[in-house]
């Protein structure tokens, strides 16, 4: 397969290894120069007679996010260590409002619980649960055989999924009013945010004073609409809570209690060493 072929072949595969590459690494900036290294590293090698290109460039963008991924780690990035929210909102990239619509079509939730997963581990639940990729050549990539690629994802996914410390009954309870609150919250409707409110509800934040009353954690929270916006739902410990989440970016998780239908407190948590310890998961 020559260059010009091997060239139009990927520019096919471009938007699969872009997606590949963004749940991986979570970052559109990071993704693109990864695909950019896929193809570098592509070009150089040749096709050959390869029969699955696709196949082969994902495994190629594989090893690439896991040295990415790697890196990382051992530089102890923190997303959510800079200036809380305001600083994640105003955080400048390549095209924040492609990132902000791509982070939301995959999920908000899901690309910060997958920030909680070491490196292979998220490889390996990525490519098999989301791409369907083989465990045989997933462990290529990780370098693992596949029986413990098979159970770094099995692994994964236990994380990913989480495991509730409620009832059902409970939990259902839970979802419907921090759900209510949410839409509220991004409808501006001061009367259904009083609804879903306790009347001494109370909110409790890092370094803030507390408020108290129904009626002022509902006028602050309508004036901050950014928020409620990058705001979703998420099991924290064990329970319903919110994590927001600019671009996939964790910036603050919000601990809810919930009282007789309505919601009596919240505790929000911004402290980069106090998210760490907190567990998330997906709520389904």
């Amino acid at each position: 397969m020559d260059e010009q072929v091997l060239a139009e072949r990927f520019d096919e595969c471009r938007g699969h290894l872009r997606a590949v590459a963004y749940r991986m690494l979570g970052s559109l900036d990071e993704a693109d120069d990864a695909v950019q290294e896929t193809w570098l590293r592509a070009s150089r090698a040749g096709a050959g007679d390869v029969a699955n290109l696709a196949g082969w460039l994902t495994t190629i963008a594989g090893r690439i996010c896991l040295d990415m991924l790697r890196a990382r780690r051992r530089r102890d990035e923190d997303p959510a260590g800079l200036d809380g929210l305001a600083a994640l909102e105003r955080a400048d990239g390549r095209d924040p409002e492609e990132e902000a619509v791509l982070a939301d079509s995959v999920g908000l939730a899901m690309l910060v619980v997958l920030d909680r997963l070491g490196p292979a581990e998220r490889v390996a639940f990525v490519l098999h649960d989301l791409f369907a990729v083989p465990f045989a050549e997933i462990a290529g990539i990780v370098e693992r055989t596949p029986e413990t690629t098979k159970k770094l994802a099995s692994r994964a996914r236990q994380r990913v999924q989480g495991s509730p410390s409620v009832p059902a009954a409970d939990l259902a309870r839970q979802r419907e009013a921090v759900s209510a609150f949410l839409a509220a919250s991004r409808s501006g409707d001061m009367d259904a945010l009083l609804a879903v409110l306790a009347p001494d509800a109370f909110r409790r934040a890092e370094g803030a004073a507390e408020v108290r009353g129904a009626r002022r954690i509902a006028g602050e929270t309508l004036a901050n609409p950014v928020r409620a916006r990058n705001a979703r739902l998420a099991l924290v410990d064990g329970r319903v809570g919110v994590v927001v989440a600019p671009r996939g970016r964790l910036a603050a998780v919000l601990q809810v209690a919930v009282e007789d239908g309505r919601i009596a407190s919240f505790t929000v948590v911004t402290d980069p060493a106090r998210l760490d310890r907190v567990r998330l998961a997906l709520l389904h």
